[in-house]
């Protein structure tokens, strides 16, 4: 039988707090889970895919060429 992961333990895992992950779940966002009776828990390998799947960032720096029209217009008045 898998071991399943409750809310605490998967808010820790992927370091978010528990009303964060909360929110996810009520908007569809978050990582997979069943419902156990009244209860919501977490499939580790789902955790784990779900994480795999998010989008990679980025390098810290600005696209060259992107300008900001509104911060321009606010430095320019």
């Amino acid at each position: 039988m898998e071991s399943l992961l409750n809310e605490t333990q998967v808010s820790e895992k992927i370091q978010v707090s528990l009303a964060c992950l909360r929110r996810w779940r009520v908007r569809g966002e978050g990582p997979p889970y069943v419902k156990v009776g009244p209860l919501v828990r977490y499939r580790p390998e789902a955790i784990t895919e779900w994480i795999e799947a998010l989008p990679a960032g980025g390098n810290g720096r600005r696209p060259v060429g992107r300008t900001d029209s509104r911060r321009r217009m606010a430095l320019s008045a």
